[in-house]
């Protein structure tokens, strides 16, 4: 497998979307095309440095999370395969191989639907200062990295920029309405509960994930990606010890190298020495071929 890095599209005879942190999104009219590059951000900046492999790992795990958990709700995802695309797009096939998806075109809904199952991140950060998540109160004495007495949900609002801010059910109902907010945390709660019980056989605690649903033709369904390491805090069972920050399988171990510097956080980010880049590829690799037992082609 090649280490060439795809940073960018520029696809100058289509309708560019929206180019997010990672991912290039297409507007192709009912439907969209979503590339995912290998950009890597971390504390809301784009690093200049790109992690070869990542953008296929994350679309791999996606299409195999999507399979997965089909039962339990309708995905956005039309096909993966470029060969099935329309005309226009196999120009551009050599970009688009095994990092893209063609995906139907949804209204999506204005809420990150965040579950937890282990204290960590800025749940843990609350923790500390109200002992509740999202107005959800818990046990006193928990540790960093505990497993949570229950799964919660604990949704936040969706920035563009910036920061996504934790909110409560609530708030959650009064953006999208009573029926619509019960429907996105039983969702959310069942996805998070049969593909953590599955990952878990598998090597791998999920601590925490959030999903992203639209309305299609009147249908809740879950959409972008789902269950990666860019989506999720990926855990290696083998060494996992609460109390204390975890090893990860995720970006996060990109964040720790980052705090090591003198950086404030903002733009420019400083580039990731080789060394770094490589092991994080390696623990993208890894967590897909752990989930799947399949080594990414």
């Amino acid at each position: 497998m090649g280490n060439e890095v795809l940073l960018k599209t520029e696809f100058s005879d289509l309708k560019l979307f929206r180019r997010g942190k990672v991912r290039d999104v297409y507007d192709l009219g009912d439907k969209l095309l979503i590339v995912s590059t290998d950009r890597i951000s971390c504390f809301d900046v784009v690093l200049p440095s790109g992690i070869p492999c990542k953008g296929k790992v994350l679309t791999s795990i996606s299409v195999f999370w999507f399979d997965f958990i089909r039962d339990v709700i309708e995905n956005h995802l039309i096909t993966v395969d470029v060969e099935e695309y329309p005309p226009e797009l196999k120009k551009y096939k050599n970009d688009l191989a095994g990092r893209s998806m063609l995906v139907l075109k949804t209204k999506p809904l204005p809420v990150e639907c965040v579950v937890r199952g282990y204290l960590s991140g800025s749940g843990w950060k609350e923790y500390k200062r109200k002992q509740s998540i999202c107005g959800i109160n818990l046990p006193a004495g928990l540790r960093e990295s505990d497993k949570l007495p229950e799964v919660i949900f604990t949704p936040s609002t969706k920035a563009d920029v910036g920061h996504d801010e934790n909110v409560n059910q609530d708030y959650v109902e009064g953006l999208v309405g009573w029926d619509i907010a019960g429907k996105l945390k039983k969702a959310s709660m069942e996805i998070y509960n049969r593909a953590s019980d599955y990952a878990l056989q598998r090597g791998i605690i999920i601590a925490d994930t959030k999903f992203e649903f639209g309305i299609y033709d009147n249908r809740i369904i879950i959409i972008d990606e789902v269950l990666t390491p860019d989506s999720s805090r990926f855990w290696p069972v083998e060494g996992y010890r609460p109390g204390q920050p975890q090893l990860s399988f995720d970006k996060q171990f990109v964040r720790d190298y980052l705090e090591t510097l003198e950086w404030n956080k903002t733009s420019p980010a400083p580039a990731l020495p080789e060394g770094i880049i490589a092991r994080t590829t390696g623990k993208y690799l890894d967590a897909y071929h752990k989930l799947s037992g399949k080594e990414l082609k």
